[in-house]
């Protein structure tokens, strides 16, 4: 089946609009702006689906490669057969292309090798065929100079020779291989404690492999690297032989010939098959369970990153510690980092009035609005320290908010941060971080290698060129889905931009500081290196508040400009109509008047007519704007408050394969096991949650000791009622 067809066939697109995506793809256009730009072409498919019709396209591209490549090194040995290509042709992933190619790869001394160097393949297939006495046969390969000495030497080489053939069997391993991964048991156990009992589920452990999760193929991995665990997978060797034998024995065969197949297949299976697809089905569960983790990684960094930002407010962030200090940056609304200090309000030094003073002058010196206070080492007394000051201050306007500051130390000691802030130490880096995540998510945070933003499960352990990919592409998805001011934007966040990448990043920043803030979009192409198939992709993701053109400040691609005015005049309206936003009632009068007639008209595709209506309406319009806003506070909670039963508010801060962790605001997050998410049936946490979602919950178990919080959405209705 040629690639389009099974593409069309697996996405369920129409033939047309496969075709299209597939040329849009090889014309080097962008995932976003397919998506956006390209509606009717390609049926207004998203571009997530986008991104997985485009990775499953590049492996079956690698894998037509790879059939070409194995046809053509069997071909040159000169033992390709109709058989053979057929096979190859028929072949639906790598490992079916490798099992057929195994029999004629180039192997590395082996038993096998050596008896066929003695002149032993005649004999190996003669006992294939089963059909006479195999010593009678053997006896004429008796050779003092190739070191067979007797018949019993002949049969044993030719035993080695056959196990390797049973072992290179393309179709016995695929049928080996499932039978493994439907039937066989993961078998572990702990050969080393890491003193935490990380591994004591995992001390004397074994499970099916249709039944074991993806978090517990990853847990027993990393144990195994930590060599605290050994695991194997154990599959009956009785069956298993068995159907090796099958394959090859004939029952009406000479029972000698019948006896050495039986006892090469049994040592084939030993030495060489059964280590070999353990292996491979080791890889498969492991290939598996790391896809469904940067899959977790890609559901949880998504909203994270979508977070609706905290705009126009003064902000004082607050990177707590310990002996070192609690460290102050305040930040304008801009961003612009106003002051920085620091305060002790926690032991060692316990100078709470101290730090009160200094707070409380910054509040009033720069008139803060908000203080945003870093979730790690100290958060939890610097967050009382904080409540108890607002209270004090019995200032309605000031409250705060707690963050997370995952990575917030590695941006601080990196490259990029020390351009941008050169004169700071690394923790007063780290705090204006933390005031900045507050104030725009999207924008901090991008600076941040996603691995280390913390919401993900072994993360660290997957494979780096893979998970990098994937989460790119959440990257580029959320700064194009919400837009970059082009006047204002960091290259950290303009490399992510449709069309373009660090080094034309770089020259836009530069042009802009030459040239002053730009004016109109057309300008981006006096940028150096930023040519027009670059800002035929990018163009439509950046905007201009204040540019000469209304358009430029929204999602409006240049291409479109004139038959937007074309629209706008078709219903009276002109540009300082849009401005002013006098344009509210236009979906209506372009439904009565007709959508496929107007869209016509102005020479647009009914979908994109309508997103040019919608960006009309609202111009400068940010999506985050319509997301629930984070929940500010005045005052806290101790872990001393709580009491089972009792309903809390709560934001969900990691979704993960068997729940959730929900921050409560106590210092420790509460776990939402998958079962005490919802009444219904579901096959995963993120159906129902997603990061920053605003949650009620009914604690069900409570350890103050070992500060573990359970908790129960489905209870909350119960409760109710």
């Amino acid at each position: 089946m040629e690639i389009k067809q099974q593409l069309t066939q697996e996405f369920n697109l129409r033939p047309d609009h496969a075709e299209n995506i597939l040329k849009l793809l090889d014309e080097g256009n962008t995932i976003p702006f397919i998506a956006r730009y390209r509606k009717e072409m390609t049926g207004a498919i998203d571009d997530q689906v986008l991104r997985a019709f485009n990775d499953r396209y590049e492996y079956l591209k690698n894998l037509n490669k790879r059939k070409e490549e194995v046809s053509n090194a069997i071909t040159d040995q000169g033992k390709m057969t109709d058989e053979i290509q057929a096979a190859i042709d028929g072949a639906q992933t790598m490992t079916e292309v490798e099992d057929i190619y195994r029999p004629y790869k180039q192997k590395k001394k082996t038993r096998a090798s050596v008896a066929i160097e003695k002149g032993l393949q005649p004999l190996a297939e003669f006992i294939l065929e089963q059909r006479e006495d195999p010593v009678k046969e053997a006896e004429k390969y008796i050779d003092e100079e190739k070191g067979v000495l007797t018949a019993g030497d002949a049969i044993n080489g030719a035993r080695d020779i056959i196990a390797e053939i049973i072992s290179d069997n393309a179709e016995l391993r695929k049928k080996l291989r499932a039978l493994f991964e439907n039937h066989g048991e993961m078998q572990v156990k702990m050969v080393k404690d890491d003193g935490k009992g990380t591994y004591s589920m995992y001390a004397d452990y074994a499970e099916l492999l249709p039944e074991i999760k993806n978090h517990r193929i990853l847990a027993i991995n990393r144990g195994e690297n930590e060599e605290c665990l050994k695991a194997k997978i154990y599959f009956n060797p009785d069956i298993a032989k068995r159907v090796c034998t099958a394959k090859y024995v004939n029952p009406k065969g000479d029972p000698g010939c019948v006896k050495i197949i039986e006892e090469a297949a049994d040592d084939g299976y030993d030495r060489l098959i059964e280590p070999s697809i353990e292996r491979e089905v080791r890889a498969i569960l492991t290939d598996r369970a790391s896809e469904q983790a940067i899959k977790m990684f890609e559901v949880n960094l998504r909203p994270l990153l979508l977070q609706p930002p905290v705009k126009g407010k003064v902000t004082l962030g607050l990177d707590p510690g310990y002996r070192t200090g609690c460290k102050v940056a305040v930040v304008d609304e801009t961003g612009k980092v106003l002051d920085t200090s620091v305060i002790y309000p926690v032991p060692p030094k316990n100078d709470i009035e101290g730090a009160k003073k200094i707070i409380k002058n910054l509040i009033a010196k720069h008139n803060v609005d908000i203080i945003s206070i870093g979730n790690g080492t100290a958060s939890k007394e610097t967050e009382i320290f904080v409540a108890d000051l607002l209270k004090e201050l019995g200032d309605e306007k000031v409250s705060y908010a707690v963050v997370s500051e995952a990575g917030a130390s590695v941006y601080s000691a990196s490259k990029l941060a020390v351009e941008e802030f050169p004169d700071f130490d690394v923790t007063q880096r780290s705090a204006v971080s933390i005031a900045r995540r507050l104030q725009d998510p999207l924008a901090e945070l991008i600076k941040i290698d996603p691995k280390s933003i913390g919401v993900g499960q072994y993360q660290h352990d997957m494979d780096s060129k893979r998970l990098d990919s994937v989460l790119g592409g959440v990257l580029e998805d959320c700064v194009n889905s919400v837009g970059v001011d082009l006047n204002t934007a960091s290259v950290s966040l303009l490399k992510y931009v449709a069309g373009l990448n660090a080094g034309i990043a770089k020259n836009i920043v530069t042009y802009r500081e030459a040239n002053g803030k730009f004016t109109a979009r057309s300008e981006l192409l006096k940028v150096s290196k930023l040519g027009p198939k670059a800002y035929e992709q990018c163009a439509g993701f950046l905007r201009i508040p204040d540019g000469k053109n209304i358009m430029d400040n929204t999602a409006v691609h240049p291409e479109s400009y004139k038959k937007a005015e074309k629209l706008l005049q078709l219903f009276g309206y002109s540009a300082e109509d849009v401005k002013a936003r006098k344009i509210s009632d236009l979906p209506q009068k372009v439904k009565e008047f007709g959508e496929r007639k107007a869209a016509e008209y102005c020479e647009l595709d009914v979908a994109t007519m309508n997103d040019v209506i919608n960006e009309l309406i609202k111009p400068g319009r940010d999506i985050r704007d319509s997301l629930p806003q984070r929940k500010l506070r005045k005052d806290i909670l101790s872990i001393e408050d709580l009491a089972v039963g009792m309903e809390v508010d709560g934001t969900v801060r990691n979704v993960i394969d068997f729940g959730a962790f929900v921050d409560i605001g106590v210092h420790e997050d509460g776990l939402v096991h998958i079962s005490e998410i919802t009444d219904r049936y579901i096959r995963h946490p993120s159906e129902v949650l997603k990061v920053g979602q605003q949650v009620k919950a009914v604690i069900i178990s409570l350890d103050k000791a070992k500060h573990r919080i359970g908790l129960s959405l489905k209870q909350v209705k119960k409760q109710a009622n």
